[in-house]
């Protein structure tokens, strides 16, 4: 999915769950706040303690993100997204 202006707002503008799988194959689900769109295509999460999914990410880079309009009993929209992480220590 490209993500365009209003995706790209709901992402930066909400919590997200983003999705990874642990070593036994089991579904790992955290909760996220800081999420920045720098393409069409690609976000970038900042690592707040989350040394379990970096570990899982290592294992598996396949993810799923989720993000839903913040008043969803009103407006009911919400995206899933899936992809490949990549886990990065420094650089741009």
């Amino acid at each position: 999915m490209e993500i365009n202006e209003g995706i790209k707002n709901m992402i930066e503008n909400n919590a997200m769950g983003f999705a990874t799988t642990d070593k036994f194959g089991n579904p790992h689900n955290i909760a996220i706040g800081f999420v920045k769109v720098v393409s069409k295509d690609e976000l970038v999460i900042t690592n707040n303690y989350i040394e379990e999914t970096i570990e899982n990410i290592k294992r598996n880079e396949n993810v799923s993100l989720v993000v839903w309009a913040r008043n969803w009993e009103e407006n009911c929209i919400g995206y899933e997204l899936k992809g490949i992480a990549q886990y990065f220590t420094d650089g741009k």
